[in-house]
């Protein structure tokens, strides 16, 4: 048994296979492109292996016998689970299938790697994709931990630039968020001593967004908010700005898909009458990571994104 196992070859049941679907030698060697003497020595040389027919000849044609039945059976699950590997080998290398993790601050989550992800899948339905949010320091030392693929994040003190690859940034562009009954939110565009005046919900100070907003406070002579709840959840943020008449300085990407369709019960954005922008981020690889081919895929699609935008 071991011997006639090991003297039957993929070939061999695929010839079988054949025979079975088409009824006629002549028909399956010309299915799997051979000539119909070679296929009548290849089923030859397997019955010889199994010790009897795997086939009963008629004149109309060939019809398996009990041991054609179970080659047939056995043959069938082999061949599908071959060609299951080949493909999702196949889908593995072509960035078809495999995992990707991604890391990235909010406004490129949302401008960025969601459109990227939702085009990516598209083709590729066997993509397991995992995307975190989060600050830039935790983002950047996940990456030197091995945690993600590729980030879009800024780079903080302390990390040896020279491990990284850095790809085009991006600026982020602040407004401000609030319930649509806020005395503001009427305005087109509002002074900074008036947004100073309400409460805020914000990031934790020396965040880059914190520290953009507080800079063009100081420099216009306007004093800053003392009213502030810190948080670094969206959910939280939300529902603070949903029940209050707090404000929240965010990412006009962002701001822009919470006030629209109905996302967040409500809320509405206003401009500052000084412009506030945020230190840029950028598309961050590990050099010496070596990442599948899903995720370099989703990254060249994330970085094609960003240059359009920039263009």
């Amino acid at each position: 048994m071991h011997q006639t196992a090991r003297s039957l070859q993929l070939k061999d049941f695929r010839l079988i296979e054949a025979i079975h679907e088409t009824g006629q030698l002549a028909l399956a060697a010309e299915q799997l492109s051979i000539s119909q003497p070679a296929a009548s020595r290849m089923l030859a040389a397997i019955e010889r292996s199994v010790g009897g027919a795997v086939f009963e000849r008629h004149p109309k044609g060939m019809t398996p016998t009990q041991v054609g039945l179970t080659l047939i059976r056995n043959g069938s699950n082999l061949l599908n689970g071959l060609d299951q590997t080949l493909n999702e080998i196949r889908s593995l290398s072509e960035g078809l299938a495999g995992t990707a993790r991604v890391g990235s601050v909010t406004d490129g989550a949302v401008a960025f790697v969601v459109p990227a992800i939702q085009e990516l899948k598209k083709t590729a339905t066997g993509a397991d994709i995992h995307v975190d949010v989060a600050p830039s320091d935790v983002l950047v030392e996940g990456l030197f931990r091995g945690e993600y693929d590729f980030v879009l994040s800024r780079i903080p003190p302390g990390y040896d630039k020279h491990q990284l690859e850095v790809r085009r940034g991006r600026h982020e562009d602040i407004c401000f968020l609030m319930r649509a009954g806020h005395p503001l939110a009427s305005r087109p565009a509002a002074p900074l001593a008036g947004l100073a005046g309400h409460e805020w919900i914000t990031q934790a100070p020396h965040t880059p967004l914190r520290q953009a907003v507080e800079s063009v406070f100081v420099s216009a002579g306007v004093a800053l908010p003392r009213d502030i709840v810190n948080t670094t959840s969206m959910l939280v943020m939300i529902a603070y700005l949903a029940s209050s008449d707090a404000i929240a300085p965010i990412p006009r990407q962002v701001a822009a898909l919470l006030a629209s369709n109905g996302h967040s019960g409500g809320l509405v954005t206003v401009d500052p009458e000084e412009k506030i922008i945020v230190s840029p981020y950028f598309l961050i690889s590990h050099r010496t990571t070596i990442i599948s081919a899903i995720a370099a895929r989703l990254r060249e699609m994330v970085f094609a994104a960003m240059n359009r935008a920039a263009d």
